[in-house]
């Protein structure tokens, strides 16, 4: 079965850091781009960043550049993103996303969303 769970989140204050992880399984995680998408309340879906198979290709959404990094570990089926300078719009539920995955020899061009981590930047 293939999935993605996140984990990571929570309460921080306004300035404070938060380092999301994303355990993936299932498929083949070293072939796949990895990206992270956040919901804010009421709003629709952002993508914040992306990250390429061999990581030698990363991209951020203008509302993180500078303020957060991507980054992944293929030995370990992980990836993570590292929130610097939080403030209270980053406030959303951040998922680990794939879109088109290769397991068992074969291509699926599905997505693959984990649960989430609600992100709540308050103080």
């Amino acid at each position: 079965e293939v999935h993605v769970v996140e984990s990571g989140g929570g309460l921080v204050q306004p300035g404070g850091s938060l380092r999301l992880s994303c355990a993936a399984s299932g498929f083949s995680f070293s072939t796949s781009t990895m990206s992270w998408v956040r919901q804010a309340p009421g709003e629709g879906f952002e993508w914040i960043s992306g990250i390429s198979s061999g990581g030698a290709t990363i991209k951020y959404a203008d509302s993180g550049k500078g303020r957060f990094t991507i980054s992944r570990d293929n030995a370990k089926n992980m990836v993570y993103l590292q929130m610097d300078s939080l403030g209270p719009q980053d406030t959303a539920v951040y998922y680990c996303y794939v879109n088109g995955y290769t397991t068992g020899g074969h291509f699926y061009p599905d997505d693959i969303w984990g649960q989430g981590t609600q992100v709540t930047v308050s103080s």
